[in-house]
């Protein structure tokens, strides 16, 4: 995927993470992709920033949806959510 289709993912993810979490809870649940201090509009960063913040959104947005709707995400996708944002983090600090 090139860098330009990455960002627009990126933009993507946080609209569809803006409409799922309410106003409150919104600062809750993105404190992780926050503490990354990169958005889609950052088309400095690396393409491996970007990659790794749509993880964390993948990730977000699927807790939310679980929180929403009891049982409507598997624990294993959860999980492996969570498996690819610990091994890009891991290649960001490779890098």
């Amino acid at each position: 995927m090139y860098k330009d289709e990455m960002i627009q993912l990126h933009q993507f993810l946080v609209y569809v993470l803006k409409y799922l979490a309410e106003d409150d809870q919104i600062t809750n649940d993105c404190s992780e992709y926050i503490t990354l201090k990169i958005s889609p509009h950052h088309i400095h960063k690396t393409k491996a920033e970007h990659k790794h913040a749509i993880f964390v959104l993948c990730k977000i947005i699927s807790q939310v949806i679980a929180d929403k709707e009891d049982g409507s995400i598997p624990e294993n996708v959860r999980n492996s959510l969570s498996d690819l944002v610990t091994r890009s983090e891991n290649e960001l600090k490779a890098d």
